[in-house]
């Protein structure tokens, strides 16, 4: 089946059925992909949004092969992806030897990356966020990179406006954006040295039903928690769209490599989200704080000219995502922290 507007489902029943939505394709991605040759290979795959991307990857164009590399500290994740028919090879990516011996592949998608619990090892952070990447870019110098990134290598930009374009210099505060800016700096230096293809992935706010900006606001509007509106204002984008537009930039990479905003086209303020999720499970919103003028906010105006608009829309979204919750359906327990104003995560 392939992913349309017109075929989105009402509700999402059960695990199972998000893991199928999320790996379903659309045909645009089937079209990208056939634009490159060869197998694809997910660095860091073991995370929130690497499995149902490489099970993605596998729908769209399955004569050819997807490899995730990773630790696999959870074999249910290992086993999960080798049913797909995704291969699997373990490697610890702070290896450089390990990286050495990974078979050479065409495509690569960098995932690998440290951000819950950053500040509580910095010195882990920096080397997962910057040393990796460095390791990678040289062993792969010949093939395609698309490198996961984030828009909090941006700094606050105003609210009222479109949000930060890909032009923007780079100056987030805290250690943890600015090593990623170093992840960044470091796939920029060695495509430059090597000629190699790629783009740098930032993303905002990736939504799944077990986690996500989303999934934090309803779920403390049904509890009874306040909800701290100080950082008043997100951007964010189904993860199945996410995915699907990372898999599709291995057809439209550059040398040297270069950044491309991903996220929700719209700024949306997070007390309009709660009043929504209030009137739809029945509990108002506790609203603490008051909005500060700027946020972390991007403009995804280049993403939306090579990708169009996401297939699932914000009302999809929140319609889903106060369904999940109101049945208390599983969470991953990962705040997206999205409140967080001075990096520290």
């Amino acid at each position: 089946m392939l992913l349309t507007r017109e075929n989105l489902p009402h509700t999402i029943a059960d695990i199972t059925t998000l893991d199928e939505l999320l790996c379903c394709p659309s045909q645009a991605l089937i079209d990208d992909l056939r634009k490159v040759d060869g197998d694809i290979m997910i660095l860091g795959v073991a995370g929130k949004m690497g499995p149902t991307l490489a099970g993605l990857a596998k729908a769209a164009v399955p004569e050819r092969r997807v490899i995730g590399v990773a630790r696999f500290s959870d074999p249910a994740v290992k086993d999960w992806l080798q049913a797909r028919g995704v291969e699997t090879i373990n490697c610890d990516l702070l290896d450089e030897s390990a990286i050495k011996s990974l078979p050479n592949i065409p495509n690569i998608v960098f995932m690998a990356g440290r951000k819950f619990g950053a500040e509580g090892d910095l010195s882990l952070t920096w080397a997962m966020n910057s040393h990796v990447p460095a390791l990678v870019a040289q062993a792969f110098a010949t093939s395609r990179i698309v490198a996961f990134s984030t828009g909090c290598v941006y700094p606050f930009v105003p609210v009222n406006g479109k949000g930060s374009t890909e032009d923007m210099a780079p100056d987030p505060p805290g250690e943890y954006a600015q090593s990623c800016v170093g992840r960044e700096r470091m796939f920029e230096y060695f495509s430059r040295k090597h000629g190699t293809p790629g783009r740098l992935f930032r993303l905002n706010y990736a939504i799944d039903m077990r986690y996500g900006v989303l999934h934090d606001i309803a779920s403390k509007v049904l509890q009874g928690q306040p909800i701290d509106v100080s950082l008043g204002h997100v951007n964010f984008i189904w993860q199945g769209d996410a995915s699907s537009q990372a898999l599709r930039c291995l057809a439209h990479c550059e040398t040297p490599t270069s950044p491309i905003n991903v996220s929700g086209h719209e700024i949306l303020a997070v007390r309009d989200l709660a009043a929504k999720f209030g009137q739809r499970i029945g509990r108002a919103p506790v609203i603490v704080g008051k909005e500060e003028p700027t946020a972390w906010l991007t403009d995804t105006s280049q993403a939306v000219k090579l990708f169009g608009l996401p297939i699932v829309d914000t009302e999809q979204l929140i319609s889903w995502t106060a369904d999940w919750v109101s049945r208390s359906m599983p969470s991953l327990g990962k705040p997206t922290k999205y409140e967080v104003r001075d990096g520290r995560y």
